[in-house]
């Protein structure tokens, strides 16, 4: 395996793929993160939303669009902040970096992707949402410019738009296979009804299929409604005094719908030890530690330490903290910019989905052929009124 290349928060594996073995070898590597450039002087006043430029001649172009006005803004311009530090950081002159406005909406988007190709992009990043992204995957493929989404609609991969967003289904499924190398080899799931829900158990059950874990039993639940009566029902239809029928039970939802949950669940009398609860990502948003009945549980989240310092670099620049979402347009940018200094204008599907992978704010990921992204989670616990706990580290390659 070649070494890895590292650069401030984001690092790249040599880009070599097994159809190119007789490609020249990749230019030296950008300093490590130690050496890297320090982080622009934060501004004195909030700066107002860039105004796309033309591209200088020979340029790399990197559109990016995002909702840098509108009900969106705050988040939108921090995800522009957070790109134009990758460019700061990682870029070589000869690549431009042109922001367009989506509003937050999906004909704002699409005008911003035109535009973006008809100032000669190489590649776009953005959209942030799924509607958006919808959209605009048409456009940018027929125009065989790739996208680079921010979202997590996994329904617009492929054809050349790649989601960088954090896909339910494969957070699931770690924390599953977590929970099974931990003894817990009956599983039960309790999920809404929703394209989160359906997603989440498709990964589960194909992911388990063949391990040994027995999955079942599977309950939905409406996500409109906070009375959870009658799916705990039916999940415990089995139960014998303590023995719930299951060993763990994953409970992918987030605020006022987890905390509901969970008390729910408290009331069946199940003794804790019997039954652990799982998770996904959107518990880190609920604030896992102040809901008692969520105390021990494990979920599946983007390792912590390279967000923390991605955090502290934006907040010398910037002032504040970003929002959670803001590295994915940090690690899209990066890996545009690291690209276009090593190939130029080829964003070439064998060049983006180098099976080795990037190693980015969010830990390791790479993109594959199919437009979905695969990414490497680590394993938190809840501690009862305290900040979650990382147990199982995400993993340091994609080879084994």
């Amino acid at each position: 395996m070649r070494p890895l290349v590292r650069f401030a928060c984001l690092a790249l594996f040599a880009l070599v793929s097994a159809c190119a073995q007789k490609a020249a070898p990749p230019p030296p590597p950008p300093p490590p993160v130690a050496q890297a450039k320090p982080a622009p002087p934060r501004p004195t006043a909030p700066a107002a939303p860039a105004i796309p430029q033309v591209a200088p001649a020979g340029s790399t172009v990197v559109g990016i669009v995002l909702p840098l006005s509108g009900p969106s803004a705050t988040i939108g311009n921090a995800m522009l902040n957070a790109a134009q530090m990758a460019l700061f950081e990682l870029a070589s002159p000869n690549l431009t970096l042109l922001p367009f406005d989506s509003a937050g909406t999906p004909e704002g988007a699409a005008e911003g992707v035109r535009q973006a190709i008809a100032q000669h992009a190489d590649i776009i990043v953005g959209p942030v949402f799924a509607a958006e992204a919808r959209t605009v995957s048409p456009i940018a493929e027929s125009a065989h410019v790739p996208l680079l989404s921010l979202s997590a609609d996994q329904s617009v991969a492929g054809r050349g738009t790649y989601v960088m967003g954090f896909l339910p289904g494969p957070q699931a499924l770690r924390a599953a296979q977590y929970a099974a190398s931990q003894g817990k080899s009956r599983q039960a799931i309790l999920a809404p009804s929703n394209e989160y829900g359906r997603r989440v158990v498709a990964a589960v059950t194909n992911g388990l299929a063949g391990s040994g874990v027995t999955l079942g039993p599977v309950e939905y639940y409406d996500p409109s409604a906070l009375d959870l009566a009658g799916p705990f029902k039916r999940l415990l239809v089995n139960r014998q005094g303590d023995d719930a029928g299951f060993d763990a039970l994953l409970l992918p939802d987030d605020g006022q719908r987890l905390r509901r949950a969970g008390e729910q669940w408290a009331a069946q009398g199940v003794p804790p030890d019997r039954v652990t609860l799982l998770g996904t990502m959107l518990w880190d948003d609920a604030k896992p530690g102040e809901i008692p009945s969520l105390s021990g549980g494990w979920y599946a989240a983007a390792p912590s330490a390279g967000f923390a310092e991605f955090a502290k670099r934006y907040g010398k620049a910037f002032g504040g903290q970003p929002p959670r979402l803001a590295s994915l347009a940090y690690d899209a940018t990066a890996i545009a910019a690291v690209l276009g200094k090593q190939s130029g204008h080829d964003f070439s599907a064998g060049i983006l989905t180098n099976p080795q992978g990037f190693a980015g704010v969010d830990g390791l990921f790479r993109l594959n052929l199919d437009g979905t992204i695969t990414r490497a989670y680590a394993v938190k616990e809840v501690i009862p009124n305290g900040q979650p706990k990382e147990i199982a580290p995400a993993a340091k390659s994609f080879e084994g």
